[in-house]
């Protein structure tokens, strides 16, 4: 018996057999208008390449009417009287072909492969012959029976190559057409959320073919309104941004590499300006800034270092005016004139301190002293300061002479701690204990007073260092010149709070009865009686070695150092001489 689709002695057909290839039928493959089983094959009305005939159509045979199948040599060929296939295939029961379901399901799709099916005969079956049916060769399953499986195999006479799919296209999109934009900035879409409809200005196409159910491509529509106000918006955003980063680049390169912002001339107006101590050019910079005196700190910083003197601006207050330029900051600033400070000279005593102090500030005489003697314990003062009733101020010595940065509103409480702060500073710089023991002294205090002593005595600070040996050598009180006196006019004019070379007689002064008349008191009086500065301070530490007990200035260039009192008292003759003109 032979089966559908094989030759006579074969082996019975499997659905997983091949159906088609160079040995699938029976390895022949026919020429056009030749029968693949043998004799000339009979025309068809849809062959392009034969005679075509007339042929009645099945309406359910695969599918839609446009099928190119459906009409064609598949849906009834007459039968050969040679062929083997043609009567055997109605005939077989076991055939799994043979029979049919009533319905065939249609196929709709057609030959998704591209390849054309055999012409198989069929007596008496209109239907689709890979339709449903039940299945053959033991309940084998069909595997063309459903509508997800491939379609049937082609004849090897009809193959073609299978076309390559070309990827879904979006039948909106037209790429002569600009995209059309999504955000609701553009689009509108607002109007469509609050539930009304889009306006007449909104972007839509005016000619576009669907909108009347038209089959043809989209046209160039044209925006309307509302689509020339967006990208205007857009135009001036994206000008904003430019001309933004343009300024932003402009200014980064005149701070990176242009002048410093400066201003012009030499100001106007006054304005106090206070330096601190240890500030540098861009801390003074920032104060200038701030006050108003300068433009930038840049330009300061320029001006300081084009100026050979801009290094040598010190801590103090000074009187500038304001919107200066920067070169004229700096060359008023290194003016001693323009500074706004209180000066303490060297050598002046607190008396005069408080005086100065009560001008500087606008206050009224005696102002300041008062403050001192009411605050004295809370000024600041070192525990070693000495505390004894016959000391007459005891912060003689301790208002440091400097200059001092001070303002209209300060407080001469304010004031005097600062000068009381600045002698602590120096005095812990020189190491006062350990020298005074060095020195055969009890305490610092006696050395701040052998220092004011030599601040006051000595005329000239090249003469500091012997006026101490002399200093040092009247203490000892087994000298046979002084016995232990000082007799030094400078401690008569402190007890008389006076200040005149002609303190009077000898006789006189040793009947002056006052602790701090060293004509009359042995040793040191009971403090310093002046404000010592560096010099003197350094003098008293290291006194230059020698025998002298006396000295007398005879001119600026000339002091003249005695070690008796008649070598002395010859010395002072020669100075009289010699400033009386003879």
């Amino acid at each position: 018996m032979t089966e559908y689709g094989r030759g006579p002695g074969s082996e019975p057909w499997h659905p997983e057999d091949p159906l088609y290839g160079d040995q699938g039928w029976g390895g022949q493959q026919s020429a056009h208008g030749q029968n693949q089983y043998g004799g000339q094959q009979q025309p068809h009305p849809q062959d392009p390449y034969g005679q075509q005939q007339p042929q009645q159509t099945y309406p359910q045979q695969y599918g839609s009417p446009q099928d190119p199948y459906a009409q064609g040599p598949y849906a009834q060929q007459p039968q050969q009287p040679h062929d083997p296939y043609a009567q055997q295939a109605p005939q077989q029961s076991h055939d799994p072909y043979a029979q049919q379901a009533p319905q065939q399901a249609q196929y709709d799709g057609g030959w998704g492969t591209g390849q054309q099916p055999v012409a198989m005969p069929y007596d008496g079956h209109p239907q689709d012959p890979y339709g449903n049916r039940s299945a053959g060769y033991g309940a084998e399953q069909d595997y063309y029976g459903t509508s997800e499986a491939y379609p049937p195999p082609q004849p090897p006479g009809r193959r073609e190559a299978a076309a390559e799919q070309a990827p879904p296209r979006n039948p909106d999109w037209d790429p002569d057409v600009p995209e059309e934009e999504t955000h609701p900035f553009f689009t509108g879409v607002d109007d469509d959320r609050a539930g009304r409809s889009p306006r007449d200005d909104d972007d839509e196409y005016d000619d576009d073919p669907r909108r009347d159910g038209g089959s043809e491509r989209r046209g160039k529509g044209k925006k309307k309104g509302r689509s020339g106000c967006a990208c205007l918006v857009v135009s001036l955003v994206l000008v904003g941004g430019l001309g933004a980063a343009g300024y932003a680049g402009y200014t980064y390169y005149q701070k990176q590499f242009g002048p410093a912002p400066d201003y012009s001339g030499q100001g106007s107006g006054s304005v106090e300006v206070e330096i601190p101590k240890g500030a540098l050019g861009n801390e003074i910079g920032n104060i200038l800034k701030e006050k108003g005196v300068v433009k930038s700190v840049d330009a300061f910083i320029s001006a300081q270092v084009e100026n050979p003197k801009g290094n040598s601006i010190q801590a103090g207050v000074y009187l500038l005016k304001k919107q200066m330029s920067a070169a004229e900051a700096v060359k008023m600033m290194v003016d001693p004139k323009s500074q706004n400070l209180l000066i303490i000279p060297e050598g002046t005593t607190n008396r005069n301190v408080y005086k100065l102090i009560d001008k500087k500030l606008g206050l009224k005489a005696g102002t300041t002293g008062d403050v001192a003697k009411k605050n004295v314990g809370s000024l600041g003062l070192p525990d070693w300061a000495e505390d004894d009733p016959v000391v007459d101020d005891r912060l003689e010595g301790f208002l440091y002479p400097a200059a001092y940065p001070v303002t209209n509103e300060m407080k001469p409480e304010a004031v005097l701690k600062k000068m009381v702060s600045r002698a602590n500073e120096e005095y812990d710089k020189a190491d006062l204990e350990p020298n005074a023991k060095k020195l055969g002294l009890k305490s610092p205090w006696q050395l701040i007073t052998v220092a004011s002593l030599v601040q006051a005595e000595g005329k000239y600070k090249r003469d500091f260092d012997k006026v101490a040996r002399v200093v040092y050598n009247r203490l000892k009180p087994n000298n046979t010149e002084t016995y232990g006196l000082l007799d030094f006019d400078s401690t008569v004019n402190y007890a008389k709070a006076q200040s005149t070379l002609d303190t009077g007689p000898v006789s006189d002064l040793r009947k002056f009865k006052d602790p701090y008349n060293t004509y009359y008191v042995h040793g040191l009086p009971p403090g310093p009686i002046n404000n010592p500065g560096a010099a003197a301070l350094h003098s008293a530490i290291n006194p230059t070695p020698g025998p002298w007990y006396y000295f007398v200035s005879v001119t600026e260039d000339k002091t003249l150092f005695a070690t008796t009192n008649e070598e002395h008292e010859r010395n002072r003759k020669k100075y009289e001489q010699e400033k009386s003109g003879q």
